[in-house]
């Protein structure tokens, strides 16, 4: 029998690799003590691109990862991890949280304003994964303390923003509206042959009333009248761009595409300038790991989650799965640590069995023992689909 396991973190108590790993100890009690021989379990891990990809992909893939320091978001230096996964075909992939170089949670509460912020450390980390080797590359955008366009991160990768008097322009998100012109010919060679896949669950614009700064802007320490700057000069920077891709056959004005607007225009800078690809972040790392070629050689899928509630239904990673499961006609059983009524429907469209697995009063702490536990007993029981 094969088994596919891939389970989304336990919020505040198991990382998907230690949820999955926790699950496989379960079934191999469960067999012994039923005296069946083993089956084959492949455990894989589940993110969507925001924090904890890194750590997912890199356990569950046994990568490596690296610590630098780069420009933090108030541009003192930071340290930064990001990680390297080597293929099969021997072809390193970089995994790279924008947050680890310029998330809020480097920015103090009292200093939070993004007309001040820079993703230059992001590019950075780019840089330092290019020197590796590293010419693919996945990206997870969310969290982020900036609304500077990307212009940081591409200052970062050698292309050059001036004002009308030729000066640089700055790389924070105050600097927006002195930008007059960008200069190509500097940027790293390497970065026409690197692939950018990004991790992006939002469908804002770069401007205006649904963008990056009226959206997101307020929740990073932007007023009112920053939010007005701030959407200017985003503007003024895509008019810019947009009059330099006039130019160049096959490139457009990529500011209305969904998701443009995500991490204060990081989106919008990823496909503008780099030939990024947005891709909703649980879909993206599934397809990086191979879920569906493992989920077709299976007889049996196994996933889950702290809590199944409605973001579940909204399409968190383990929807994803039983979609997959269910489009190759595949059991799929979740095992969770709660079940909230109001999703009883998701349960009876596509999971063939979801099980709530703390016990009443149960330490977190212990996670990893009673959802070993659950799974034991869900085998060696009556229920269990074998």
């Amino acid at each position: 029998m094969r088994i596919v396991v891939a389970m989304d973190s336990f919020k505040g108590s198991l990382t998907s690799f230690d949820a999955g790993h926790a699950v496989d100890r379960g079934i191999e009690k469960a067999w012994q003590h039923m005296f069946r021989p083993l089956p084959r379990v492949k455990v894989l891990p589940l993110a969507d691109g925001g924090e904890g990809t890194v750590t997912a992909l890199i356990q569950g893939l046994g990568g490596v990862y690296r610590n630098i320091k780069v420009r933090g978001p108030l541009k003192a230096q930071v340290e930064a991890i990001y990680g390297i996964i080597t293929s099969t075909d021997g072809i390193p992939t970089a995994v790279i949280e924008m947050a680890a170089a310029a998330g809020l949670w480097l920015v103090p509460e009292k200093e939070r304003n993004p007309l001040h912020t820079t993703t230059y450390g992001v590019g950075e980390l780019i840089l330092h994964a290019m020197s590796k080797g590293c010419r693919n590359f996945l990206v997870g955008i969310g969290g982020s303390a900036t609304n500077d366009g990307g212009i940081g991160m591409l200052t970062a990768l050698g292309f050059e923003f001036r004002d009308d008097r030729g000066r640089e322009a700055g790389v924070c998100g105050k600097d927006l509206e002195q930008i007059a012109s960008i200069r190509t010919s500097g940027k790293h060679p390497a970065l026409d042959e690197c692939s950018f896949r990004i991790a992006c669950d939002v469908n804002n614009p770069l401007c205006g009333p649904n963008g990056a700064a009226a959206v997101f802007g307020p929740q990073k320490g932007a007023s009112p009248d920053d939010v007005l700057k701030l959407d200017r000069g985003l503007a003024n920077l895509a008019d810019v761009a947009s009059k330099m891709a006039s130019h160049h056959k096959g490139t457009r004005d990529n500011r209305d595409v969904p998701g443009a607007g995500a991490a204060g225009g990081l989106g919008y800078a990823f496909v503008q300038f780099l030939k990024g690809k947005l891709e909703p972040g649980a879909a993206m790392i599934m397809d990086a790991i191979g879920l569906e070629d493992a989920i077709r050689d299976a007889d049996l899928v196994i996933t889950g989650e702290g809590r199944m509630d409605e973001q579940t239904a909204m399409g968190k990673a383990p929807m994803g799965v039983a979609r997959l499961a269910k489009k190759h006609g595949k059991k799929v059983i979740a095992f969770c640590g709660s079940i909230d009524p109001s999703v009883s429907h998701i349960k009876e469209d596509l999971f063939d069995l979801c099980l709530a697995v703390t016990p009443p009063g149960a330490s977190l702490e212990l996670a990893s023992e009673w959802l070993q536990q659950a799974v034991f007993e869900h085998f060696t029981s009556n229920r269990a689909v074998l």
